[in-house]
């Protein structure tokens, strides 16, 4: 007998939700509700009008995962850290290089980060700026969370919740460092460096613990809702899940001449890229530069929404030769030319591996001022994105475009590990 399972995302404004039939991946009904300040009730709305089923949720509520990135210098390893981040759907709000002192400590706080990655130095080469690191932000406390005090071992005294930290620098002092910021009090997940070598990026590990430290503590405190439902709900922040969808539905097209996909996900507070490109072109940037090249990657733009940041969207617009109207579809259109510009140019920096042309063959436009648009309003848009010359149009020019309609990227990102061939099968349909 197939089962249902229901698979929801809690947005800053609205909670989506869709009900997948196992193991088929057939998407039965989808519905949503208003956010709520408390986000539970929210879902329970979302999904009032479906049968008693298990729940699993991604969350971008209250933001998302603000992730602060100190790293040993700016070119190398605060850059692979910044990668990886991204990677991991975390919102990078800061990125510090070199050691700690006290005006970059005082900076680090005033962004109020849920998280630090905290990386330096490949596997057994330079460790001293890792080890100043350390100490710099177990001895001053520079980010405290709020939340519960707790007592600092050996030391007698009590200190307000400290910002947790996830550990991917070099691993020949990483019990070491470890161990120092484990005294301060400072919550600790260790994972794998994010640049073991020169040249090679290794996000993963870093990726896991980030999603860890999210559930942990952005999840597991109060931040958005005491009720014990929502730990069990949620596993993943929103971005991250969608990756994962992203990632299996270019999987889904590996056979094609050009399997790559970019999704453009436009939402009221951020505009978000995605990218998993042809893994042909990945190949042929292989030792060009010091970082590496994620075989995933996403931005995020939080100054492109069209609700909670449309100041901010226009004034971007603006800087970027765009005169926006006033209709949420002009803003939504608005937001995807100047997020895959600046995608693009990002891209740049990772030469035939980038997003190109010739290393992406779907586009998929994403977001409620998508979804809702009729189908004559969106071809004018995708006409408009294609006719770009020089930013969007150079991906979309000759590439499939579609809109994801029934918004099933972050559903099939839930459905990926547990239930893998339900994320195949709901995203068959996109892939086209």
């Amino acid at each position: 007998m197939s089962e249902t399972i229901a698979c929801v995302d809690i947005g800053s404004t609205y909670t989506k939700a869709a009900l997948v039939e196992l193991p088929t991946g057939r998407l039965v009904a989808t519905a949503q509700a208003p956010t709520t300040p408390d986000v539970v009730p929210g879902v329970l709305a979302a999904i009032a009008g479906f049968p008693e089923v298990p729940v699993l949720a991604c969350s971008s509520a209250g933001g998302g995962l603000r992730l602060a990135v100190v790293g040993y210098e700016a070119l190398i390893s605060a850059e692979a850290g910044h990668r990886a981040a991204l990677s991991a759907g975390a919102r990078v709000v800061h990125v510090a290089a070199g050691r700690l002192d006290a005006s970059a400590l005082a900076a680090l706080a005033e962004v109020a980060p849920d998280v630090v990655l905290l990386v330096g130095g490949t596997d057994g080469g330079e460790a001293s700026v890792l080890r100043a690191n350390a100490t710099a932000l177990a001895s001053s406390a520079p980010l405290q969370a709020p939340g519960a005090s707790v007592r600092v071992p050996g030391g007698g005294g009590v200190l307000a919740r400290s910002v947790p930290v996830v550990l991917a620098g070099n691993a020949a002092v990483r019990a070491e460092v470890a161990a120092v910021l484990r005294a301060a009090g400072v919550p600790v997940r260790e994972a794998d460096n994010v640049l073991p070598d020169i040249g090679r990026l290794a996000p993963e590990s870093a990726r896991t613990a980030i999603r860890e430290v999210f559930l942990e503590h952005v999840i597991g405190g109060d931040r958005l809702s005491a009720d014990p439902r929502l730990r069990r709900w949620v596993r993943a922040v929103t971005p991250d899940a969608v990756l994962e969808g992203v990632t299996v539905l270019a999987g889904l097209r590996s056979a094609r001449a050009v399997p790559g996909v970019v999704v453009l996900d436009v939402g009221g507070a951020t505009t978000d890229v995605y990218c998993v490109p042809d893994p042909d072109a990945e190949q042929a940037t292989l030792g060009r530069e010091a970082v590496g090249v994620p075989a995933r990657r996403r931005t995020v733009e939080g100054d492109l929404g069209v609700s909670a940041s449309v100041g901010d969207l226009r004034a971007a617009a603006v800087a970027e030769g765009l005169t926006p109207g006033e209709d949420p579809l002009a803003l939504g259109e608005a937001a995807a030319t100047v997020a895959l510009r600046r995608h693009l140019r990002a891209e740049a920096a990772y030469g035939p591996g980038g997003a190109g042309a010739r290393g992406v063959g779907l586009v998929v436009l994403s977001g409620g001022v998508f979804r809702h648009a009729d189908a004559a309003a969106m071809d004018g848009v995708v006409a408009r994105l294609a006719a770009d010359r020089g930013g969007a149009g150079s991906v979309l020019a000759d590439t499939h475009v579609v809109v994801d309609r029934r918004y099933v990227l972050a559903a099939a990102g839930l459905l990926a590990a547990e239930h893998p061939e339900a994320a195949a099968g709901v995203l068959s349909p996109l892939a086209g």
